[in-house]
């Protein structure tokens, strides 16, 4: 494992006042989200198209680079009984890729449910099939990030760990 994948306790030790990234990785888009500086908030920011690992990984970066991202938050596709499937593989290989091409404390985040809850969302909302498309990724990448801000605002001090400098 690189050593910039870290558990989440290691973000308490992230400089104050600067954003994490939360990312839904799809087969054929990747949902982004972005925290406010506090940490709070995780707000949808955008979809970057699949391409190919190469591309994907660059324009993830450039807008890690363009809001001063700190660590990343990536959803974890665990089966509804916790066991890895055929895309928890997949995800744990892009980001076996993409961690050697950055310094940036990668988390996995457990996002079970998370696309069902945001198309529960948008249904309620009486969103089009179309629009429902066009912001699931976003903001279920959305649901994972603030998932993962609520628990770390609950976490004890005590249970910090230092976060690995660049490999």
């Amino acid at each position: 494992m690189s050593s910039n994948i870290v558990p989440l306790e290691a973000f308490l030790t992230l400089p104050d006042r600067a954003r994490l990234l939360g990312l839904d990785l799809g087969t054929k888009t990747i949902g982004l989200a972005l925290s406010d500086v506090e940490r709070q908030i995780a707000t949808p920011l955008e979809t970057i198209k699949r391409v190919k690992f190469g591309q994907d990984a660059a324009a993830l970066l450039k807008v890690a680079e363009k809001y001063e991202i700190v660590g990343l938050v990536i959803g974890l596709p665990l089966n509804m009984d916790g066991t890895s499937g055929p895309r928890v593989q997949s995800t744990r290989a892009f980001v076996r890729n993409l961690a050697p091409l950055t310094a940036l404390p990668i988390v996995f985040w457990d996002e079970r449910m998370s696309t069902l809850a945001v198309t529960r969302t948008l249904l309620y909302a009486d969103a089009s099939r179309a629009k429902r498309a066009a912001v699931v990724d976003k903001m279920a990448a959305a649901y994972i990030l603030q998932g993962a801000l609520d628990r770390l605002m609950r976490l004890p001090p005590d249970e910090v760990t230092e976060v690995p400098t660049s490999a």
